[in-house]
């Protein structure tokens, strides 16, 4: 179906700020305020998985940057680059400078979900393939995520889009758990078998 959409660049959309600056690795501190998201929390399906999230104490002075539900947070380096957009943090939280923190602009007429939807789909995947730098491992600069074109139709068509997304996702879940379920089913199969031989024997 043909959806009108207007060009725009991310950087004049949402605002991209970088991870907390943590030192060296995150301590893991069970009396921490602060959750601390890091890349193995994250999903593209799922988003934060919040329950595995470590908790640590902030050193710096710096004031950080608190997630928010309705925050997208985008993975910047590694083997793939997706985004993920995020719902309420149980409590206060930050995240590693694996990602960036972007947050749609007040004016901006773009659905977060979308945003996320987008940056995860072929036409964007290959504007940031060809925008990666590095050599042992690729990277996303700021600059050039801000400089980047989103295709931006109606809010309507927008939450259409992302309504189809949610429908796929939840459809995938349930084809994998009836291919889990049958896979269980042949393997009962399997070693019935096994006692039946045994017991015959």
């Amino acid at each position: 179906m043909a959806i009108e959409a207007k060009f725009s660049t991310i950087g004049a959309l949402t605002f991209v700020r970088s991870g907390y600056p943590f030192r060296g690795s995150i301590d893991e501190s069970s009396a921490g305020d602060v959750l601390a998201v890091q890349m193995r929390d994250v999903d593209a399906d799922v988003g934060v998985s919040w329950n595995g999230v470590i908790r640590t104490s902030l050193a710096g002075r710096k004031q950080p940057d608190w997630l928010k539900a309705g925050d997208v947070l985008f993975v910047s380096k590694g083997v793939s680059f997706y985004a993920v957009c995020i719902d309420e943090p149980p409590s206060p939280a930050v995240c590693s400078p694996h990602f960036f923190h972007l947050q749609v602009a007040p004016h901006a007429l773009l659905l977060p979900e979308f945003l996320a939807w987008q940056i995860n789909q072929p036409p964007f995947q290959r504007q940031l393939q060809q925008a990666a730098e590095g050599s042992s491992q690729l990277s996303i600069r700021r600059p050039v995520l801000e400089l980047l074109t989103l295709s931006v139709p109606s809010l309507a068509d927008q939450k259409h889009i992302v309504g189809l997304a949610a429908l796929a996702r939840q459809e995938r879940h349930t084809l994998q758990q009836l291919i889990h379920n049958r896979e269980l089913q042949l393997h009962a199969l399997a070693e019935d078998l096994v006692h039946s031989a045994q017991a015959f024997n």
